[in-house]
């Protein structure tokens, strides 16, 4: 696969007529909020129309999303037919999505699939994990296993089944493993820039419109924990 900068620092992991695929930093925001900060979909546009000089307005559809301090794999779709399609297998599941978490607490069993119901807290955009069903909680179910032992941390490969609002955060939390730098979720205390260790590693799909397999896999950020798996 092979990834290109530029001089907006886009890290393109994969591009066509159809999509283009980004690998988010910390504290990027991936489509507009309320903070008015700019969103990682504007730079996208900015990059196509300088890169294809596009006269006008560039579509650009958010397929998905990643929470702000997470880094990793985020698809964008570059047409109004492989937006619908890409929505579609992203609602169905079709699509095999593969986290890395870093943790300082050792989860008890080296892999394990964990199954929770999710309540969203809107007021303080959280979501608790609870072993039985409460009212308005949804089903969360993942799979995890330790990749690697660091010097005092460990590292998680996950692959998600549902894609709940801070699905991964919430239920690592639970388990008594929060994230690197995750204070929303227990962990101690912050990274110095804001972020945490959770990585949106690999996906996998059936592209939309040629139908080929596609295989993405975006490089962790640099830093010396990251660096060590």
């Amino acid at each position: 696969m092979k990834i290109v900068s530029n001089k907006s620092n886009l890290q393109v992991l994969h591009e066509d007529n159809h999509l283009i695929v980004v690998n988010k930093r910390v504290g990027d925001i991936v489509q507009g909020d309320k903070t008015g900060d700019k969103p990682l979909s504007e730079v996208v546009k900015e990059y196509i129309k300088d890169k294809y000089n596009k006269p006008g307005e560039v579509f650009l559809g958010v397929v998905h999303r990643l929470d702000r301090p997470t880094t990793g794999i985020v698809v964008f779709a570059r047409t109004s037919k492989a937006l619908t399609r890409m929505n579609e297998l992203f609602s169905n599941r079709e699509t095999q999505k593969t986290y890395w978490a870093i943790v300082k607490n050792k989860p008890s069993n080296p892999a394990d699939t964990l199954v929770h119901f999710l309540k969203r807290n809107e007021k303080n955009n959280t979501s608790k994990a609870y072993l039985k069903k409460v009212l308005d909680s949804k089903l969360a179910s993942l799979e995890y296993k330790i990749i690697q032992e660091l010097n005092n941390y460990f590292a998680l490969e996950i692959n998600l089944h549902t894609g709940r609002h801070h699905q991964i955060r919430a239920q690592l939390s639970a388990i008594g493993s929060p994230i690197k730098g995750d204070l929303k979720y227990g962990f101690d205390r912050s990274n110095p820039d804001g972020g945490i260790h959770l990585h949106a590693r690999k996906l996998v799909f059936v592209h939309p419109v040629t139908k080929e397999n596609i295989e993405i896999i975006a490089p962790t950020p640099d830093d010396v924990i990251w660096n060590a798996v």
